[in-house]
């Protein structure tokens, strides 16, 4: 019952003989002994039956039966099931993330279309093929910023996802570039490269952003909330970045996911990872191509504006089936319940007294509670993730076009 082993005994003797090593320790040698793990408490290896048991029975442990309103940066939103089964398609499939794309005129087409969905919803003139989240656009929009005006301060606004500030800091640690928080936007920035704010913040309010003189301006923003909001080139942006999550990708704990980054024409020779175009061959039929490809394995390496090897060409493949199924009125409608089941949850526990802290919101909301756990852990007894708790008192409360009426009401009955 014993799985086929490419790897027998006579095989790893060849491997070895041919780097001159009696042994694989001999393999280790450079590495102390001090810093190598000298045993690992680990059971017998399992045959491929006891092991398909094994993860069965530890699956049944999963409880997957909740109901859901908590958000910030992940959501569980409606997913066609067509979505799914076309990305799976081995056209697609097997042709993910091609390191040559430029023969693949199905891959070219579907980063096509992508790049144009997200120009179209973000208002900008320039998309590239996706990026590896939102997090890293995020950092590398911070970087692009310092290139493009060779200064090296960016302002930062504290009410970013947290967990994108930290990718930001660990970015601009390695590029020399010193950032600055604040909640409060300076009049003059002049002396930054850029500023970045996000929209609808972390915490789900919607602010006025203005576009202030000598500084790049980097919005982060939830795609889908921009089937309903003011597109970020209305107000200036300079780059958009984001995740795009919400466009038909699962959960799946937290990834993989996919970024987008879309930027006004003047930027777009630095733009980060690839961008695809759309022409004609020498037969006058339409054509796909990869029209800009910026990492260090294509170009001279210190002119290389990033090292992004490679796009989520498969999660984007999904975004653009996604938008292409709901269409136009299906996606602001998602959009639309997403919003109002927000506003509704909101009033309802208003009206049991509890306080919202948010005024204007897309679908998230801060909510004042006396003991944010016991809160959490009593609407778990009903099968409700109640929200992501921000401190003690306050907690983050999320709804989509998922949550039902009755999934609101039994969230007001349950606190």
């Amino acid at each position: 019952m014993n799985n086929f082993t490419a790897l027998n005994e006579e095989t790893r003797n060849e491997m070895l003989e041919s780097i001159s090593k009696s042994n694989i320790d001999e393999l280790f040698e450079e590495i102390p002994q001090k810093a190598r793990m000298q045993s690992l408490d680990l059971p017998e290896a399992l045959n491929e039956m006891q092991t398909q048991r094994a993860v069965k029975n530890l699956a049944k442990s999963n409880n997957s039966n909740y109901i859901y309103f908590v958000g910030a940066g992940t959501y569980n939103k409606f997913i066609p099931a067509a979505v799914s089964q076309i990305a799976q398609r081995f056209e697609f499939l097997t042709a993910y993330t091609p390191y040559q794309p430029e023969i693949a005129q199905g891959t070219l087409q579907v980063m096509y279309e992508f790049q144009s969905l997200i120009c179209r919803l973000t208002g900008m003139p320039v998309s590239n093929a996706s990026m590896y989240d939102g997090a890293s656009a995020a950092a590398e929009a911070v970087i692009m910023a310092k290139r493009v005006t060779k200064k090296n301060k960016v302002l930062i606004s504290d009410t970013i996802n947290h967990e994108y500030i930290k990718v930001i800091q660990t970015y601009a640690w390695a590029n020399e570039i010193e950032l600055e928080m604040f909640d409060t936007m300076p009049e003059n920035v002049s002396d930054y490269a850029g500023v970045v704010v996000q929209n609808p913040n972390f915490y789900g309010e919607i602010k006025e952003i203005k576009k202030s003189e000598g500084a790049l301006l980097i919005v982060i923003t939830d795609i889908s909330s921009l089937a309903l909001l003011t597109p970020p080139s209305e107000y200036g942006a300079d780059i958009v970045v984001g995740d795009i999550q919400t466009l038909g990708i699962p959960m799946s704990f937290g990834g993989p996911h996919a970024g987008f980054m879309s930027c006004t024409e003047k930027l777009m020779r630095q733009l980060p990872g690839r961008l695809a175009g759309k022409t004609v061959d020498a037969d006058g039929k339409t054509a796909y191509t990869l029209t800009i490809q910026t990492r260090e394995q294509h170009i001279k390496r210190e002119k290389a504006t990033s090292n992004i090897c490679s796009n989520q060409a498969l999660i984007a493949l999904c975004a653009t089936l996604y938008l292409s199924l709901l269409g136009e009125k299906g996606f602001k409608q998602a959009s639309y319940l997403s919003s109002k089941n927000a506003h509704e949850l909101a009033k309802k526990l208003q009206q049991k007294g509890y306080k919202v802290l948010s005024k204007d919101f897309y679908n998230e909301f801060l909510l004042e509670v006396e003991h944010a756990d016991t809160f959490l852990e009593k609407l778990k007894e009903q099968n409700i993730i109640g929200g992501y708790k921000i401190d003690e008192k306050t907690i983050l409360v999320c709804t989509t076009e998922m949550n039902s009426h009755e999934d609101i009401e039994l969230y007001v009955k349950s606190v």
